[in-house]
């Protein structure tokens, strides 16, 4: 048994010093393949420009959060303290990276719990797979008191990592059960591969109301899990799956039923008001933050996300947007190769 939590502990920190080795600020990213259309005489001044947002009944002034990243060992504890402490000063939720490990080890909960003790009173969503027990699942949101509850759909990781779980066929109905039988909202994620209107048709008749896109363009547990393996043989699917930009589009046939989040590569105020116009309610960060957090320290991640969300404030200026809700309206130019996705796709601009 020790040993069995030593090696996850050990996978966990692998995990992290994967995702800080790797560089997305190298990559093009799909956000830079769309431009807003500048507007010379805005209507509003900057003091108006609200853009508070909802998941659910769980109402927030800043539209981001820090999505699931990492615990399970006493590295991870001291990065999630770190992340907890930022969420707790900036009032944006966190999810914390996927709980199997304490829900197996309770000796391993500390490491998800500290959010929690951090940030008594802030948002925070506890993290599993789709093949997670409800038992399992109940027991990951009573670790750290969570008030929503991720599940992650992480298919090609699990394929590529060499231990990696190889049956998929029950995720439908175990997140069916999941949704029907907890307290808290249940949101469906990605962990980096994007979500294709196919997949995003399959949760909402399973009743899933809350989905977030996470698309390709930050941590890529592709890579990760190709580095880890003896033979570093899968590195042809470091660039498997769909950006977030391309997701968000997949998504636009049910943005009026479901919560649609958008995370993945998001790196500058830009990304996140880029994600926001194309129907994101809210918008993740992990790898910026991460790195920014470990690279610094907690009180200059703090002013980070401060002035991260006065700079989306300022573009919200510069495109007439008031709100969200203007945002999704203002016009958007998109380089061909995002016009031919929607046009293979049958996406509508508008």
């Amino acid at each position: 048994m020790r040993e069995e939590v030593n090696l996850r502990s050990q996978r966990k920190n692998e995990h992290v010093q994967h995702a800080l080795d790797q560089n997305p600020k190298n990559l093009i990213s799909d956000f830079e393949k769309m431009h807003f259309v500048h507007h010379s005489m805005p209507s509003i001044n900057l003091d108006e420009v609200d853009l508070s947002g909802s998941i659910g009944g769980m109402k927030f002034t800043v539209p981001l959060y820090i999505n699931a990243m990492t615990g399970g060992s006493s590295w991870t504890k001291s990065i999630n303290e770190k992340l907890g402490k930022v969420a707790a000063a900036t009032g944006i939720p966190m999810a914390v990276g996927s709980m199997h490990a304490a829900v197996r080890h309770p000796e391993l909960a500390g490491s998800y719990s500290i959010v929690r003790e951090v940030n008594p009173d802030g948002l925070i969503f506890a993290n599993v797979g789709a093949d997670v027990s409800l038992e399992g699942a109940k027991k990951a949101v009573d670790i750290i008191s969570a008030d929503g509850l991720q599940i992650h759909l992480n298919v090609a990781q699990e394929l590529i990592m060499p231990e990696g779980d190889r049956n998929f066929k029950n995720w439908q109905s175990n997140i069916e059960s999941i949704l029907n039988n907890v307290d808290v909202p249940v949101i469906v994620k990605e962990v980096g591969f994007g979500m294709s209107r196919e997949t995003m048709q399959l949760l909402k008749a399973t009743g899933v109301k809350y989905v977030d896109v996470s698309g390709r363009g930050g941590t890529n547990f592709a890579e990760i899990e190709n580095a880890r393996r003896s033979a570093k043989d899968m590195d042809y699917l470091s660039d498997w799956g769909m950006s977030t930009v391309q997701s968000l589009l997949e998504s636009k046939e049910f943005q009026k039923d479901m919560t649609i989040l958008g995370s993945g590569g998001v790196k500058t105020p830009l990304d996140a008001m880029k994600s926001l116009a194309l129907g994101a309610s809210a918008v993740g960060m992990s790898h910026t933050l991460l790195k920014y957090v470990e690279e610094n320290d907690v009180e200059s991640t703090i002013e980070f996300v401060e002035q991260f969300f006065d700079q989306m404030k300022k573009i919200a200026v510069m495109v007439n947007a008031k709100n969200i809700e203007e945002l999704h309206g203002k016009p958007i130019v998109f380089s061909p190769d995002i016009v031919s996705w929607m046009e293979q796709r049958n996406i509508q601009r508008h």
